[in-house]
């Protein structure tokens, strides 16, 4: 199959791979019919993460389901399906504890920016569609795959109510989710710390009620005036850099909480500062699985588009161009047609 592959820093290609084949009884083959690039998968691409030479690269992916496992009961060939990026049984008990991401058998989709995926454990991991969809429901069944769980875990864990003021660090694709996802459950302030124009416009559109361009103290400033001095009830932490939690947790009030769904990197925590003003952390990685039927039915009803945050569309043989662009920052992200 064709597939995209990571050879070193800034080095992608899409090259024939072996295909996918069920090596478990509970897995399943799905035919990627979309997939997309994920702002994790600049970390590699950046070195600033570890590099397997010829690798298959892409989490994120939809499709349907072309073979399954003799274990697999409750999908056949031909069912459109979601894949969570993060495979679970559904069973164990981090599973049924909410915590899919931290499941016994847990496992990753490595195939998503390609022809065909295998997915483990495919009755808990799968959720279908009820039918191949309409092409304008394509981009926010893809956004199910990952961003829009992560933002929704973001403002989850960062215990987002109604009436409250929130402060989403970070404009990527996730950053956005968890504006819309605060928007849903009913904030009334939504401060969006974004400096480009195009996403700030979508910030607004996702239920943004203020943005702050500012960084670092200044940025911590405005968000203080625009609270009257107390800062935010919930602060959603979607990049993963020292920079991006120290912001975070300067316009977190006390007693507030800090959701962090960005991917670590160099983060050292103000212990100090958290102990003070009782400032906690909660999140890591997203249990997509327990939150895709509460997020599948607000697509479907027409209440959240999350897929407005693909804003450049490629063929799969197009995806060194598709890193290239988010790499650069012409792109939120990228959906690749498979």
């Amino acid at each position: 199959m064709l597939a995209t592959t990571i050879h070193g820093i800034r080095d992608i290609r899409v090259e024939e791979v072996p295909d996918p084949t069920i090596k478990r009884p509970t897995d399943a083959i799905v035919r990627v019919t979309a997939g997309c690039v994920c702002g994790s998968d600049l970390w590699p691409y950046r070195g600033e993460n570890p590099i397997s030479p010829g690798s298959t690269i892409g989490h994120e992916c939809i499709g349907v389901v072309e073979e399954v496992g003799a274990e697999v009961t409750g999908f056949k060939p031909g069912d459109f399906v979601i894949v969570p990026f993060c495979h679970c049984d559904n069973t164990c008990a981090h599973c049924r504890a909410g915590v899919q991401s931290a499941c016994d058998n847990l496992s990753m989709t490595s195939s998503g920016q390609g022809q065909y995926a295998r997915v483990g454990h495919a009755d808990g991991s799968l959720v279908a569609t009820g039918g191949v969809p309409d092409d304008a429901l394509v981009p926010s069944f893809l956004a199910l795959t990952d961003v829009m769980p992560t933002g929704w875990h973001a403002a989850v864990s960062a215990g987002v109510t109604a009436g409250g003021t929130v402060v989403v660090v970070g404009d990527g694709a996730v950053g956005l989710c968890g504006v819309l996802a605060a928007s849903v459950m009913g904030a009334e302030t939504i401060i969006a710390m974004s400096r480009h124009e195009s996403r700030q416009q979508l910030a607004t559109a996702f239920g943004a009620t203020h943005v702050v361009a500012e960084r670092g103290r200044e940025g911590a400033k405005a968000v203080k005036e625009i609270t009257k001095g107390i800062g935010a009830d919930a602060v959603l932490e979607c990049v993963g850099t020292d920079d991006s939690m120290g912001s975070a947790f300067a316009v977190a009030r006390p007693g507030a909480t800090v959701g962090f769904v960005g991917v670590p990197h160099g983060v050292e925590l103000p212990v100090g500062r958290m102990f003070q003003k009782n400032v906690g952390l909660r999140g890591g990685m997203a249990p997509v699985r327990r939150y895709l039927p509460e997020l599948l039915d607000l697509v479907v009803s027409g209440r959240i588009d999350p897929g407005q945050v693909f804003d450049l569309t490629l063929p799969l043989v197009e995806a060194p161009e598709a890193y290239r662009a988010m790499d650069e920052r012409r792109a939120v992200k990228v959906m690749l047609q498979v």
